[in-house]
C-alpha cells in the first residue's frame, strides 16, 4: 500500500473550504487540463455516505472511467472517498478540513495501490507516485488562486 500527504492552509473559512471541495462539478477545476477530466454523472446533492461521481479522465493520453464513491461523510469537517471501479487495485481518499491560524488546514491522505503486482509496484516508483505528486500541486496552486482575495475568517 503507498500513502501520500499532503496539508495547506488557505486562507478561508473551513465551511467554505468544506462546501468547494462537496461541489463535483469544482473536481475539473482543480485536475490539470492534460487529463481531460469530465464528469459523467453524479448522484443528485447533497453529498453523503454512498454519493457516487462517475468521470472520465485521460492517462497517457488513453480515457479511463473511474467511479467513487463517497464511503465516509462529517459534514464541514472530512469525507472519504473510495473508487468503485477505475485504473487502481485500491484507492481511498480522505479530506480533512480544521480551524488554523489565517484560515483552513485542508490535509489530504490518499492511500492507494496500483493493478499488476511487481510491474505495477514499478510502475508506482517510476511513474505513478511522480504524477499524484505534481496533480497535488496543481490542486494547491489552484487553490491558492481561487481563495487569494478571501479575508481571513473571523
Amino acid at each position: 500500500m503507498h500513502t501520500l500527504e499532503r496539508g495547506q492552509v488557505i486562507p478561508a473559512a473551513r465551511d467554505e473550504i468544506f462546501t468547494f471541495f462537496e461541489e463535483p462539478r469544482n473536481l475539473g477545476k482543480m485536475t490539470p487540463g492534460r487529463m481531460g477530466f469530465r464528469i459523467l454523472k453524479t448522484d443528485d446533492p447533497p453529498m453523503r455516505p454512498g454519493f457516487r461521481i462517475k468521470y472520465r479522465i485521460k492517462v497517457f493520453g488513453a480515457p479511463i472511467r473511474w467511479l467513487t464513491t463517497i464511503a465516509e461523510y462529517e459534514p464541514g469537517r472530512r469525507f472519504v472517498d473510495e473508487q468503485t471501479t477505475g485504473p487502481y487495485a485500491f484507492w481511498r481518499h480522505e479530506h480533512l478540513f480544521e480551524d488554523a491560524e489565517g484560515g483552513t488546514l485542508m490535509r489530504d491522505r490518499v492511500q492507494y495501490e496500483l493493478p499488476f503486482g511487481i510491474l505495477g509496484n514499478a510502475v508506482q516508483k517510476l511513474i505513478v507516485a511522480r504524477e499524484l505528486e505534481r496533480i497535488f500541486d496543481y490542486r494547491a496552486q489552484r487553490m491558492e488562486e481561487f481563495f487569494a482575495g478571501c479575508a481571513e475568517p473571523a
